[in-house]
């Protein structure tokens, strides 16, 4: 109890020095020690993103929009800023542009998996301190809590328009839905793109199509609804507005097949595009979170056939489709006279899937989805704001898809509505956005497999946990990931000058949960089947 007493005493000394437009965040233990080391040098960089965020204020009337796009299974180097593109047969040339046009990461990270990541950048937080661990499967009841507080619902109170669009895949209960999750406007799908493909395995089995189905034991829906009571027939997706009751989504977009999300991406950008166009108008700012299904694994017919395509990887389809989508709606801020006040941020969810291979994302990092290692959390991203965030710029600064959500707080001026009464891990980056590199303001990283922290990054150096340990000694790999990114040289020794540092780090953390603890999963311990996840 005494070193607990010790511990709280010293983070709430912490807050007491912390920036005012940061203290009603509460943020985890090594947060506060960064902080206090910089206080100097991060107050003075404070005063001069305040003057830029000011003079753009003053130019166009009100705050920034800002639109995160998170899209699916794309792992680190398969865009061609990262040596894939073309050349691995998923052709990137205007999401290359983008990167180019602004600030390319190269040490980006998410969580393991796709449940997970939307908690992440909807609530700036570890999915362990939810009590949603697990990746969300057709039927379950689990979902995000309304107790939780999203970046919609804190932008919302600042005064945003909010909308999202896409892959939900955070509960099927209404109550879970994004429209009682503080977005204005969803248009959103259920489930992630699996599902998609079980209704038809069964006809796919032994057929000369170019897809074929991995599912080979599903019975077909009828059967499966006796089977288990899971009607797989019900709506795929809602159309939802806040304070109404949500309408399915009619037609090919709604339906579970291997049509809908080609047909759901098409109707996303139509609707994406005309909101901007709208919402440019509008004396408020608007923040728009889209999901897209790229890339999952039934891919997009028009682009089949497209240059550089790999025909046999039906994701490398649907990320041609992207690609263009992503341009167009580029190209309608542009039009719309919009772009200097509009950041555009856009993020991988994992790494990629090799379950389906050869329809899958790819890394050249060790590992993918599910797992903590750097082909399963470090992700391509860039960010986009021409006039505010300068041209080609390769930052090697740590980010966190969890440091969307207060970056969005900060941007908006709602800092104040981001909740004190549990801990916020995501970290504002306004600093490295305007700033450039070297102003990140993380140099520490959790990543959890399920309910335990499976690694954990510090400055460059990454100890991936291996076990118990043996007679005294750490059960662990040390990596340095800075000179080996595909970790392919690890071991314990080399890494004991290490164990101080990332132990008094991770004692902190736990400190910090015994103060806010985590909220208790909806799963009996024990009856879960992807405690990983």
């Amino acid at each position: 109890m005494k070193t607990f007493s010790i511990v709280i005493l010293s983070v709430a000394s912490f807050m007491i020095a912390l920036p005012m437009h940061l203290k009603a965040a509460q943020f985890d233990a090594p947060y506060y020690e960064l902080e206090k080391k910089n206080k100097a040098k991060w107050a003075e960089e404070d005063q001069q993103i305040e003057e830029k965020l000011a003079a753009l204020r003053d130019k166009f009337g009100k705050r920034p929009n800002i639109i995160y796009i998170l899209s699916d299974d794309v792992g680190w180097g398969e865009m061609g800023w990262q040596g894939g593109g073309k050349h691995r047969g998923t052709p990137t040339p205007e999401l290359d542009k983008m990167a180019y046009e602004g600030m390319r990461f190269w040490s980006a990270y998410a969580e393991p998996s796709c449940t997970p990541s939307r908690i992440a950048i909807n609530t700036g937080r570890h999915p362990v301190r939810t009590g949603l661990l697990s990746v969300l499967w057709p039927g379950q009841t689990e979902g995000l809590s309304p107790e939780e507080v999203t970046i919609a619902e804190v932008l919302s109170e600042a005064g945003y328009h909010t909308a999202m669009w896409g892959k939900w895949h955070l509960g099927e209960l209404p109550e879970q839905a994004p429209e009682n999750q503080g977005y204005e406007y969803a248009y959103y799908g259920l489930f992630n793109g699996a599902p998609d493909v079980w209704p038809e395995s069964p006809a796919l089995i032994n057929q000369p199509t170019p897809f074929k189905s991995p599912f080979y034991d599903f019975p077909g829906n009828e059967k499966y609804k006796v089977m288990t009571g899971i009607d797989l027939d019900g709506p795929a997706g809602y159309v939802g507005r806040k304070g109404e009751k949500r309408k399915p989504i009619e037609g090919p977009a709604g339906t579970l097949s291997i049509k809908r999300q080609d047909a759901f991406e098409k109707e996303s950008i139509r609707q994406i595009l005309d909101y901007v166009k709208d919402k440019s108008k509008s004396k408020k700012p608007f923040f728009i979170y889209w999901a897209t299904y790229t890339q999952q694994i039934t891919g997009a017919e028009d682009y089949q056939n497209a240059p550089h395509v790999d025909r046999a990887n039906a994701q490398a389809s649907m990320m041609a489709q992207h690609n263009a989508h992503v341009q167009s709606l580029l190209q309608t801020l542009k039009d719309e006279g919009i772009a200097e006040n509009t950041l555009v941020v856009w993020w991988s969810d994992n790494g990629p899937m090799y379950a389906f291979y050869p329809t899958s994302g790819y890394s050249w990092l060790r590992g993918g989805k599910g797992s903590v290692t750097e082909g399963g959390v470090r992700v391509p991203a860039m960010a986009w704001w021409p006039g505010m965030i300068g041209p080609n710029q390769d930052p090697a600064d740590m980010i966190h898809l969890v440091d969307l959500y207060t970056t969005a707080a900060r941007i908006g001026g709602a800092m104040d509505k981001v909740p004190s009464d549990r801990v916020t891990d995501g970290i504002d980056q306004i600093a490295l956005l305007l700033l450039g590199e070297g102003h990140s303001r993380r140099n520490y990283m959790f990543h959890y497999s399920g309910g335990q922290i499976g690694a954990l990054r510090y400055e460059d150096y990454k100890v991936l946990m291996t076990g118990p340990g043996h007679g005294g000694l750490p059960g662990m790999d040390f990596y340095n990931v800075r000179r080996d990114p595909g970790e392919k040289f690890g071991a314990m020794y080399p890494g004991l000058f290490a164990v101080t540092p990332i132990q008094n780090h991770m004692r902190d953390h736990m400190m910090m949960i015994r103060e806010f603890p985590h909220r208790q999963p909806e799963m009996p311990k024990g009856a879960e089947l992807t405690p990983h996840d």
